[in-house]
């Protein structure tokens, strides 16, 4: 799957990254690179968790728009089932 991961720098020069359609899950890092291999490691952990407890995959996740300033729209994430189904990870 594929996220948009956002990152900012804080008042600390800390660098932030956040996941918008992940609510709650934020990483930090002392530059962009590490803010960004922390936030994968915090997904990755939690789809393995969701493997791991035989969960799905909660709805508001299987589907993302990203849409421009002309309005155009593309897919964000992957892995969209037919009829908009939770994918399960098995």
């Amino acid at each position: 799957m594929r996220f948009r991961i956002l990152i900012e720098q804080d008042e600390d020069k800390m660098f932030v990254a956040e996941p918008p359609s992940l609510p709650g899950y934020i990483s930090q890092g002392r530059n962009r690179k590490e803010a960004l291999e922390n936030i994968q490691d915090a997904i990755k952990g939690y789809f393995e968790s969701l493997k791991k407890h035989n969960e799905l995959i909660p709805p508001s996740m299987i589907r993302c728009q990203e849409v421009t300033s002309d309005n155009t729209r593309s897919p964000v994430l992957s892995g969209v089932t037919p009829k908009g189904r939770n994918r399960n990870l098995k």
